[in-house]
């Protein structure tokens, strides 16, 4: 290895910019693990950015000529070293970023501006609209960006904040459902699971950084194409969490797969962090079922006879002992002791009585569960009853500490007591609380019925691939955020926004405030695109623009939920079902906004020229909730949750406002001055974090991006 490094050293003299690269790639080698998951950490992806200006300085991608329907994208990059603004419209020279030392000349209507995941980006957000029926509750957001992007913007407003994060990646069949360096990865690319895999990690890696390290959890639905090599991914990602998998029934009828098995189900991983873990809940039949018994609502009774590993005499010998049953009652008349072991029993007892052993249906030697002074603390409390008849047999049953509980809580009532002193109670006044188990059947799962349907009522006439079905996320994240009534969700494949929309119902069942931050890019799907470049649009028209996922689906679907009424201002058909039935007309009392992400200059964003798109980050860090401080023309502003200053010489007047402000959690201070700020944060509240901007907002991006192109 150090031979190979001097030969790089070497290198660097006559080439540096090869001897970087192939630096970089004995580093990626040298990192690989002996055992785990080894892939390839392909190029570092790269996203369109339509809509911006090109700038000198800009890297670029030249697009197709308008009509003209590409075999493959032209992922070649530029960098504009000039603009002539003579011509009409205006043309850019520019560099190959290969190393090629090509040139290039092109009409600046024909470049994209392309962002590396390895460039620093200095993000800010535009609002795009909202719908406000929730009152002061805090707003869900819904921004329209590259996600790896988005992600990074959320790590200034939400580092270690975050409760749950529930996503659905793409599946990686092979059937055009993702791109990789705005190409689609077809099914006989050689490298198409470690560009999934590369792909995958980036945002992982970002996710592990939102999530709160004491308590939050991860959750990934995913099929058979990648589960394997996500489940390892998951566990170098996060090795201190606990993984576990659940296999869910979401497609009775099946998929049909050539040669093979239908498919009807799907898998989520859970990934829980720190103390982290699934609620307890009250669960219909079909969740109780699947774990080999039926909630009847009647009181359980256990076996008072062991059965299972470990249900042998030998296993335990003081749980071998006879209990000697009267006949009239019948009743247990006395407990006798425990045999040692290699002593045989005897079948006779005081006169009367009949000697129950703990005798396995095979004739073996068994065991009681219980010790015999346990068992007649347990009889003279009323918690054993008697079974059987003198024909059949006898059987003994306890009441396990859960069911008594259950008495003393309440849910059961002890309405009179039979001859052998064990309680008679009523049904059950609810369903009992309880953990499912990893395989799901449950019919509300059915992703035809409440995915597609169901979205075919809140939108009708537009179409989204494999939707959800709601209460399938619903459930996937009620699990893990019943005890946290103001729970942040982050979704950042979002689609078609089920995940705001699963949220909005969990609030309504229990009065919570917990809000979602949805992610979703603008893709226009590859069928329309064919469709559109045909008719001589490209990215960034309008015309193109309308039929992107978020602008077309996620959008007006959580619109259209909340509201209850469909983008044609109908009311949605149909009613909710299952645990919460309503008409879905109804809508939510939710609030929402939608941004699309914009990237900002870094020298702007520091002389405060930019404060407009970096406005709705403080406020969605300080909680999304309440009056947004869009602007400062007198040079300070306080609202509910927190305060931003630009003029510290109203320090004074700022503090006695954030003072004033009981909810206020966040202090924005604009300044370059050390001993000002310091002397500004000395006045205010304990409870008030304060922030410094803009450095705290710079390095962050600036941090990253280093990060990133270490990666």
């Amino acid at each position: 290895m150090s031979h190979l490094n001097d030969l790089i050293r070497q290198l660097a003299t006559k080439d540096p910019a090869l001897a970087r690269d192939i630096e970089k790639e004995v580093k990626a080698l040298a990192d690989r693990r002996a055992f785990g998951l080894n892939f390839e950490r392909h190029t570092p992806e790269a996203v369109d950015l339509p809509g911006r200006r090109p700038v000198k300085g800009s890297k670029v991608r030249i697009q197709p000529p308008r009509g003209e329907i590409p075999k493959k994208e032209n992922d070649r990059l530029w960098e504009i070293i000039a603009i002539d603004p003579v011509t009409n419209p205006p043309v850019a020279s520019m560099n190959a970023l290969d190393g090629s030392g090509d040139i290039n000349r092109a009409s600046v209507e024909d470049l994209v501006v392309v962002a590396e995941f390895s460039d620093p980006i200095y993000p800010g957000l535009v609002s795009t609209g909202k719908v406000e029926r929730g009152g002061d509750k805090p707003y869900h957001s819904v921004i329209n960006a590259e996600n790896y992007h988005a992600l990074q913007a959320l790590l200034f407003t939400h580092r270690g904040k975050v409760d749950c994060i529930y996503i659905d990646p793409p599946y990686n069949t092979g059937a055009k459902d993702w791109k990789y360096n705005n190409d689609y990865v077809e099914s006989d690319d050689l490298y198409r699971h470690s560009k999934w895999l590369a792909f995958m990690e980036r945002r992982l890696l970002l996710a592990k950084e939102l999530l709160n390290p004491d308590d939050s959890v991860l959750i990934v639905t995913i099929d058979e194409k990648e589960y394997l090599r996500l489940g390892l991914l998951l566990e170098q990602v996060f090795p201190d969490a606990r993984i576990q998998m659940v296999s869910s029934l979401i497609n009775p009828a099946s998929m049909p797969r050539q040669s093979m098995f239908g498919r009807s189900d799907e898998y989520l991983f859970y990934v829980f962090i720190g103390v982290a873990a699934p609620v307890r809940m009250e669960l219909s039949t079909e969740w109780i079922s699947t774990r080999g018994r039926t909630f009847t609502g009647e009181i359980r009774w256990d076996l008072v006879l062991q059965s299972g590993p470990g249900s042998m005499r030998a296993d335990s010998p003081n749980g071998y002992y006879p209990v000697y049953i009267d006949p009239v009652g019948p009743k247990v008349h006395s407990v006798g002791d425990a045999l040692p072991l290699g002593e045989s029993r005897e079948d006779t007892g005081p006169a009367g009585t009949v000697a129950l052993w703990p005798i396995r249906k095979s004739g073996d030697d068994g065991r009681w569960r219980l010790g015999a002074e346990t068992l007649r603390d347990r009889i003279n409390a009323g918690h054993v009853r008697i079974g059987g008849n003198a024909e059949r047999g006898y059987t003994l049953y306890y009441l396990p500490p859960a069911e008594l509980k259950k008495i003393e809580q309440g849910v059961y009532e002890v309405e009179g007591r039979r001859e052998d002193g064990s309680p008679i109670t009523s049904k059950a006044r609810s369903a009992p609380t309880s953990v499912p188990t990893t395989q799901w059947r449950v019919s509300s799962h059915d992703a035809t019925q409440y995915g597609s349907r169901l979205l075919a009522n809140v939108l009708p006439g537009r179409r989204f691939p494999f939707p959800k079905s709601l209460y399938a996320v619903e459930d996937a994240i009620r699990f893990v955020v019943a005890a946290k009534p103001g729970a942040t969700v982050v979704d950042f494949f979002s689609g078609s926004g089920t995940t705001a929309h699963a949220l909005a119902r969990i609030n309504k069942r229990d009065g919570g405030s917990r809000r979602s931050i949805s992610v979703t890019n603008n893709e226009v799907s590859a069928d329309e695109q064919k469709a559109l470049r045909q008719q001589g649009l490209r990215p960034g028209d309008s015309e193109w623009e309308k039929h992107g996922i978020c602008d077309y689906i996620t959008k007006p679907r959580i619109a259209a939920a909340i509201t209850g009424r469909t983008p044609d201002g109908d009311p949605i058909k149909g009613d909710y079902k299952f645990t919460d039935e309503f008409p879905m007309a109804d809508g939510f009392e939710e609030n929402v906004e939608f941004f699309t992400l914009t990237y900002e200059s870094p020298l702007r964003v520091e002389a405060n020229y930019a404060f407009g798109r970096i406005a709705p980050l403080l406020w969605i860090r300080a909680g999304s909730r309440g009056r947004r401080i869009d602007a400062l023309p007198d040079g300070w502003d306080v609202a509910e949750t927190y305060g931003v200053i630009s003029d510290l010489d109203h320090s004074e007047e700022f503090a006695r406002g954030i003072a004033a402000a009981p909810e206020a959690c966040v202090a924005f201070i604009i300044t370059d001055e050390d001993r000002l700020f310091e002397a500004l944060v000395r006045e205010l509240p304990e409870h008030v974090e304060p922030v410094r901007l803009y450095e705290a907002y710079l390095r962050t991006f600036e941090i990253e991006a280093r990060r990133a192109a270490e990666r």
